[in-house]
């Protein structure tokens, strides 16, 4: 059994699966979307974290599959990556979060089934290249977490992450568009792919649109449960990725749309509108793909298939 350092001095005792962590403290509004429920820095000075992945989550198949989505190894970082700062290095509850880069690695032979309501994650972190400000907070840093499950290896994830504080996120972002994710209708012509194609539930849950032959960043539901939890003033980085992968399995003739590895760089905050463009070169079993707005590139990187 994974153990971890106690509150008390000399106290070790197991993680916890009970309950989720405050939801504040991974920057989500909904506690349904929690995935965390504990985490403790241990004697080495690493961490480690208990999630909770739930069948129930909209990004869990409804096909009658009994895997979970790569985007939820994704969506575990993204809250360690938040939790962590806060509760450990000193950032503010009030800081934003910027996603630089990020990786995943799967392992198709070792991952967890979802047999029952849910899957039980043991999370190791590292942290490392930890900058901090003037008063001693972290402005950035750098994690790299293995995911295990019944005691088997059978992921690896990192990245890298910066975290402004209001002012200075203010000042990053003066001049922009919109300050919340639009309710705006389509733009007429733009067409939709086919969900089935894309490797999703429903039409609800595509993030791309077309016009021609153009891929574009086009959220079919801007209420979506877990890519729009709260209201954002620039596409997250969770939608990025999808798009990737959404633009992969279409470019692909619904060929590639599970994939076991990525990596994606962001350079940009990609912007409600107009719309980002998603160019995908699919090639045996990878996709490299790249986000162009504005004449900039905004985003890019790489998925691999089995």
């Amino acid at each position: 059994m994974n153990t971890s350092v106690g509150d008390l001095a000399g106290e070790v005792r197991p993680l916890s699966w009970s309950r989720t962590v405050a939801r504040e403290m991974v920057h989500r509004a909904s506690v349904a979307e929690v995935l965390l429920t504990d985490v403790r820095q241990t004697e080495s000075g690493d961490f480690e974290a208990a999630a909770s992945w739930p069948r129930s989550h909209p990004t869990f198949p409804r096909d009658g599959a009994d895997l979970h989505s790569p985007l939820m190894i994704v969506e575990t970082l993204r809250q360690l990556g938040i939790y962590i700062p806060l509760r450990y290095f000193g950032v503010s509850p009030a800081a934003s979060l910027i996603i630089t880069d990020l990786f995943f690695d799967l392992d198709p032979a070792s991952e967890p089934r979802a047999v029952s309501g849910a899957t039980g994650v043991t999370c190791r972190v590292r942290v490392a290249e930890v900058r901090r400000g003037p008063d001693g907070s972290a402005t950035g840093l750098r994690l790299q977490v293995s995911y295990l499950a019944d005691g088997a290896l059978f992921a690896l994830a990192g990245g890298g992450a910066r975290f402004l504080e209001p002012e200075q996120y203010d000042t990053v972002r003066a001049g922009r568009a919109e300050s919340a994710a639009p309710s705006v209708a389509r733009a007429a012509g733009r067409a939709r792919p086919d969900a089935r194609r894309l490797g999703v539930t429903g039409a609800h849950d595509v993030v791309i649109g077309a016009e021609g032959a153009t891929l574009l960043v086009d959220p079919a539901d801007m209420r979506h449960p877990f890519f729009f939890d709260h209201a954002t003033d620039h596409v997250p980085g969770m939608i990025v990725l999808e798009a990737a992968r959404q633009a992969a399995a279409f470019e692909s003739g619904g060929r590639l749309l599970r994939p076991t590895a990525g990596r994606l760089k962001t350079a940009r905050f990609i912007e409600y509108s107009p719309p980002a463009r998603v160019l995908c070169v699919p090639h045996h079993a990878t996709c490299v793909f790249r986000f162009l707005q504005d004449g900039e590139q905004k985003a890019f990187g790489v998925l691999r298939y089995q």
